[in-house]
């Protein structure tokens, strides 16, 4: 296979995102039996480590901007994977799985595990490493 070359002026920005964007396609294809995107899935792992939570604390917690958040919950909320526990009156939202919401989970999660290993398997061992050192040297 030929290797890449990188021209100067490459926009590591735009490269970064295509990356991603073609990653978050494959765990999307992976979680599509279930019925779930992976930022669904991320929000509905996330949940289950934190419930009951509000919008806020969840969306620090997945280091989200909560309005992007508030968007990802609304498919979710509608499809009564997640409920809102909180006492009538209440100011602040306690989101919780529901049922459906934990059952679907367990589901997806040997489907989320498959497409992260194969991920892996791309990357092959040092790659996952570099790849890793990279996305830590990125967080400002």
């Amino acid at each position: 296979m030929a290797e890449k070359r990188r021209r100067s002026g490459t926009c590591y920005c735009i490269q970064l995102r295509r990356a991603a964007s073609r990653v978050t396609e494959q765990y999307d294809a992976a979680l599509a039996p279930v019925g779930l995107t992976v930022g669904q899935y991320s929000l509905l792992a996330h949940l289950e480590r934190l419930e009951p939570v509000s919008v806020s604390v969840l969306a620090e917690e997945m280091e989200l901007e909560r309005t992007t958040l508030v968007r990802t919950l609304k498919p979710v909320l509608a499809r009564h994977w997640v409920a809102d526990a909180a006492e009538p009156g209440r100011r602040s939202r306690a989101l919780t799985l529901t049922g459906a919401g934990r059952s679907l989970l367990e589901q997806a999660r040997p489907l989320w595990r498959a497409a992260q290993a194969d991920v892996e398997h791309r990357l092959g061992e040092d790659g996952v490493a570099a790849l890793e050192a990279l996305l830590d040297q990125l967080e400002f």
